[in-house]
């Protein structure tokens, strides 16, 4: 999320009532996950094990919860609780906004788009030419949504993202600021839900075709002309590269990269990043060659015993 205007480090600094390490001057630009985040940007750590992560990133504010040694060009918040004042930070530069009406007066809809009944469309909500949005979608704040695009009802665009702390007294939610952005001519069918990124866009690329009760999570990227059937569930900061296809009920674990024209066949579970090119099947999901020898093998094992008690009565 880029900030509407520069801040300085003591800016953000007092809005979150933190320490410091660094030019007060210094430029704040933006915040952002860690996956995603550029120069002028904040990332938050709040354990040892990341913090080379976060120090190394491109982020250049580090919100920290422990003062350490600051790498040239870059500076420090330093806080006790760096996940609460992350949400702070959330809370003052993109607070929740009630609507007052089914479509937002701040929402810009398109030539020749056709917005059926009961359909919520939020604020700042961009929706281009030529589009079809069915009855009780709902649309949340600052969605993007280009042009010669189908919504089919039931489908929501923009909840939160899944992503919660752990904390004695239950979970605390980190607050979602990003968007999801739909480009030219996709369709997504009846009771979709695709979440909103924590800083940045979900994104769902030209072409790209989703079928009916299909969960994409935030963050995630589905590449040009991807075709996934229904019931498919995606989890988040997914990468689904050009012209995948995906049959129904595939789960996908966070954090992943499918490859150029991968095929991954129904009830498939899908746990780590696979090359393109080749199809895909079982749980856990990998190549079909591979697959078979494997139910092969499996096949022979009663044989197998069969032939140990035979060498033991000998």
């Amino acid at each position: 999320m880029k900030l509407s205007k520069p801040y300085t480090l003591k800016q953000i600094a007092d809005l979150i009532g933190s320490a410091f390490v660094g030019d007060e001057n210094f430029q704040v630009l933006g915040m952002n996950e860690i996956h995603v985040v550029e120069p002028g940007d904040i990332v938050f750590v709040d354990h040892p094990k990341y913090y080379d992560k976060a120090l190394e990133s491109a982020a250049t504010i580090i919100l920290i919860n422990k003062e350490v040694d600051c790498p040239e060009g870059k500076a420090l918040l330093v806080s006790d609780d760096p996940f609460r004042d992350f949400n702070k930070l959330t809370n003052h530069f993109k607070p929740f906004l009630s609507a007052s009406s089914q479509i937002s007066n701040t929402a810009i809809i398109g030539k020749n788009t056709v917005i059926q009944p009961n359909t919520f469309i939020g604020h700042n909500v961009v929706i281009g030419d030529n589009c079809v949005i069915h009855s009780n979608v709902s649309i949340y704040d600052d969605a993007v949504i280009g042009n010669y695009v189908t919504i089919h009802s039931g489908s929501v665009l923009g909840a939160n993202a899944f992503y919660y702390k752990k904390r004695p007294e239950g979970f605390d939610r980190l607050k979602s600021s990003g968007r999801v952005a739909i480009e030219d001519h996709v369709d997504i069918g009846a009771g979709c839900t695709i979440d909103r990124g924590v800083t940045a866009d979900t994104r769902i690329k030209e072409g790209a075709k989703i079928d009916n009760q299909v969960q994409i999570g935030h963050d995630t990227v589905i590449g040009k002309k991807c075709l996934i059937a229904s019931q498919v569930g995606i989890a988040g900061c997914v990468i689904i590269e050009d012209e995948v296809t995906i049959w129904g009920q595939v789960g996908i674990t966070s954090g992943i990269t499918i490859g150029t024209k991968a095929v991954i066949s129904a009830k498939a579970g899908v746990s780590k990043s696979l090359p393109g090119h080749k199809s895909y099947f079982g749980i856990p999901a990998d190549d079909f060659r591979s697959k078979y020898k494997e139910i092969a093998a499996i096949k022979k094992i009663p044989d197998i015993l069969e032939q140990l008690k035979q060498v033991e009565k000998k």
